[in-house]
């Protein structure tokens, strides 16, 4: 053996040690201890350093030893749960910049479903929007490169780049007889979580559009309702349909500016170890005795499930649409020594009154499905137990074929059945309060 052999031999086992330390310092963070049988677990991890040290010394090209054990851990990681991943340095960074709600890309949300990269909803107001992607769209090919064997992260390494440039996106949608390509020019994604408007003032009927729970959304969500409440607001519809989730604490705000002070929001539970949980505070006013609608669809997920079902528990709004997306499941993000980071799913969240939502969803007190207008095509919607390795194997109850289905098209808000349904509801509910007042 030679003596730069015998150097790399002392490298790799040093790098299986300190693979060890890791993995073993991640399951105590998680768990009070470790048993011994789990413990020899870690022992097959010298079938890893034999296949590194294989690798390293005979391959036919001198190998990039990161690319390898980048390589290795995103298989490791991939055989977990859907919302688990590995992300490099440049991925970690872009994930940091998307909580605070700006990017430079193409604004959609992807997952994998039937091991294909899917559209699982694009963002409003962004350029895969106005390219017409729809949620249920599968992408082939980014820049011609197939995403077959592509992680999540190096799909959306490879769709964000400087702003004004261009990348065509190979997309197969139910109807097409071939893949057809979508080019579409880099912006900077400006995500402006809330938006409100009066919807009808001689109601007193507000409404308010949350997209995304970010840092800034529960001050947005304040400043709306306080703008909405000089305007005469006296009650709201606000609508989640969409809305992919985000940021934990976020949605704990946001939730706590219709309930009172010290209410139980969502409780998490990890595999081992006491519940967590997520109360209302005082730190924003609250509007607690407000007629109040939440809309919900099967973009609804994980933070917008956390709100509904909050309100639904507390029997503090009426829940109008369709099941939402599914998705239970608390991830952390652990940063890594090299910049890199894991997000790795730790614990299931429940609501208020002890029901997990995962790959059920919320169900509405009053369903309302869309119809499609104009002729628009329509195509299989996209939920937590579509994807690939999802947690747990619930299913619907009592939900209807029917639901399986979404409008391509963009509704006028005329044309949109559920928001018109709310309307209605609302307005007969100010109906029967002015006939209490005069009786």
């Amino acid at each position: 053996m030679s003596f730069n052999l015998k150097k790399r031999k002392i490298w790799i086992a040093a790098l299986a040690v300190s693979l060890v330390a890791a993995f073993a310092a991640m399951t105590l963070w998680t768990d009070s201890y470790v048993s011994a049988g789990e413990n020899n677990n870690y022992s097959q991890l010298k079938v890893f350093t034999e296949v590194l040290e294989a690798v390293e010394a005979n391959y036919v090209k001198v190998p990039d030893t990161k690319k390898l054990i980048y390589g290795a851990i995103n298989g490791m990681i991939d055989s977990l749960d859907p919302h688990s991943g590995f992300m490099p340095p440049d991925a970690y960074k872009d994930m940091q910049i998307d909580t605070n709600g700006q990017f430079g890309g193409l604004g959609m949300e992807i997952g994998v479903k039937n091991r294909a990269l899917t559209v699982v909803s694009p963002i409003e107001d962004t350029p895969a929007y106005k390219a017409g992607i729809k949620a249920g769209d599968k992408i082939l090919k980014i820049d011609g490169a197939p995403t077959g064997d592509m992680t999540i992260f190096d799909a959306v390494k490879k769709m964000r780049g400087p702003v004004g440039t261009s990348v065509t996106l190979s997309i197969f949608r139910e109807g097409f007889s071939t893949a057809h390509d979508f080019k579409l020019v880099r912006a900077i994604i400006k995500i402006k979580s809330v938006k409100w408007k009066m919807l009808d003032k001689n109601n007193g009927i507000g409404y308010i559009k949350l997209t995304e729970f970010q840092e800034h959304s529960a001050q947005d969500m304040a400043a709306a309702l306080k703008q909405l409440k000089d305007e005469g607001m006296r009650s709201l519809i606000l609508d989640l349909r969409n809305n992919p989730g985000g940021l934990l604490n976020s949605a704990v705000a946001v939730a706590g500016q219709f309930l009172p002070p010290g209410k139980l929001v969502v409780y998490i539970k990890g595999r081992t170890g006491p519940r967590t949980d997520y109360n209302t505070s005082s730190q924003y006013p609250t509007y607690d005795h407000m007629q109040m609608i939440v809309l919900v669809n099967e973009g609804s997920a994980s933070a917008s499930e956390i709100v509904s079902g909050a309100l639904k528990d507390w029997k503090r709004a009426v829940i109008l649409g369709t099941q939402t997306f599914g998705k239970g499941s608390v991830q952390t993000v652990i940063p890594l020594s090299d910049g890199s980071a894991l997000r790795l799913t730790t614990a299931m969240y429940y609501t208020p009154s002890g029901v997990s939502i995962q790959n059920i969803g919320i169900t509405p007190d009053i369903r309302v499905q869309l119809a499609a207008v104009d002729g628009a095509k329509e195509h299989p919607v996209i939920r937590e137990r579509d994807l690939k390795n999802h947690l747990g194997a619930s299913t619907v109850k009592g939900a209807k074929k029917e639901e399986e289905v979404m409008s391509f098209s963009p509704l006028k808000p005329k044309d949109d059945t559920q928001l018109q349904r709310a309307l209605d509801i609302l307005k007969t509910w100010g109906i029967f309060q002015k006939s209490e007042k005069a009786a």
